[in-house]
């Protein structure tokens, strides 16, 4: 059966989704941490946990999992893999200071 609420939500998942993977890649190609806020990162994932949450709560309660779980799942995933390349950025950036330190030192 056709639920235009489930349908929403999902549209609101993918609508945010679509996101995700233009951020990741900039992290990626960016190689820097600068200008990111990780506390935003946490908070967004935070927040669709807190959705998946519900859905899983309602499996338990109801029996019926809603198709939304799976747009929760991915959206999550993306989220941590930019928040794991967030780590890495700040490693390199870290490495960087270094290096221009020690090269502005030599000069």
């Amino acid at each position: 059966m056709f639920d235009v609420a489930q349908f929403c939500e999902i549209a609101m998942l993918c609508t945010f989704g679509v996101s995700w993977p233009f951020n990741i890649a900039k992290s990626i190609q960016s190689r820097t941490a600068k200008g990111k806020s990780v506390l935003f990162e946490i908070l967004v994932v935070s927040g669709y946990c807190l959705g998946l949450f519900s859905k899983i709560w309602t499996w338990t309660q109801t029996g019926t999992l809603a198709y939304s779980v799976w747009f929760y799942v991915a959206d999550i995933a993306m989220v941590c893999i930019d928040l794991v390349l967030y780590a890495r950025n700040v490693k390199l950036d870290k490495i960087r200071d270094i290096v221009e330190e020690d090269t502005a030192e030599a000069a």
